[in-house]
């Protein structure tokens, strides 16, 4: 499923400081999340196996079918965890994106008002991705919230260290990706092996014909991730290009 990161320093470094902030949620978790948790980045840092059987502990995942949150489906499925995959239903979405997460049983959740403040933001040339990336959260949160469900999980490969997981009142927020130090290939690599390399959603394609100078805030995210090792020069090539044939 995943492999061990072997000599890779940075990402070694990654995953000790990572097990420091499983440490601060340990009492939110529970037993039985934080010992799975662990052996996870364990396993990542030595390649010692571990118990995956199921432990029937919940988490609720910000799914929107994608590579990264796909990603963190599969790895939570085998590691033992009962995953429930929330999408929020986005006008964006095509009928076919509607179809492949319902494939992988995901409970879809609506955001008021959604296109209004989406559209606000489009039609002041502001970054809409921000916002958008809140709102969604704030959904999948409120579903975590009435459904008694402690952990929700999501696809983000860059949080590290003590934004990989922390508590936030009710809620730990685990940044799976982050939290094992995946990188975008790895991932690549786990869901198959395709992945279709365009940057963002129609939305922010609109955003860009409409604004044209919040292109640089999307090539800033690119960097960001290539900074962080997230992705490989070739993959942010490919993205920037995307981006500005927008």
């Amino acid at each position: 499923m995943i492999n061990p990161v072997g000599e890779d320093f940075v990402k070694r470094y990654r995953l000790e400081y990572n097990l420091e902030a499983l440490d601060r949620v340990r009492g939110e978790i529970g037993e039985e999340a934080y010992s799975r948790l662990k052996a996870l980045i364990e396993y990542r840092l030595s390649g010692k196996d571990f118990d995956r059987s199921p432990i029937g502990v919940k988490v609720a995942l910000a799914f929107s079918g994608g590579s990264d949150s796909t990603a963190t489906l599969k790895i939570l499925h085998w590691a033992g965890f009962d995953v429930v995959p929330v999408t929020v239903r986005l006008p964006q979405m095509n009928e076919s994106v509607i179809g492949r997460v319902r494939s992988r049983g995901a409970v879809l959740v609506e955001v008021p008002s959604y296109l209004e403040v989406i559209t606000e933001q489009m039609n002041k040339g502001a970054p809409i991705c921000g916002k958008c990336h809140s709102m969604v959260m704030k959904a999948v949160e409120r579903y975590a919230l009435e459904n008694g469900i402690k952990i929700l999980a999501s696809g983000d490969l860059l949080s590290s260290g003590l934004i990989s997981i922390y508590g936030t009142g009710a809620l730990v927020t685990l940044n799976l990706p982050a939290f094992l130090a995946l990188d975008k290939a790895e991932i690549i690599e786990l869901i198959g092996g395709k992945y279709d390399l365009k940057f963002g959603c129609p939305l922010l394609w609109e955003t860009f014909r409409k604004a044209p100078s919040v292109k640089r805030f999307a090539i800033q995210r690119i960097l960001r991730e290539l900074r962080a090792r997230a992705i490989t020069p070739e993959i942010a090539e490919a993205l920037i290009l995307d981006v500005l044939s927008r």
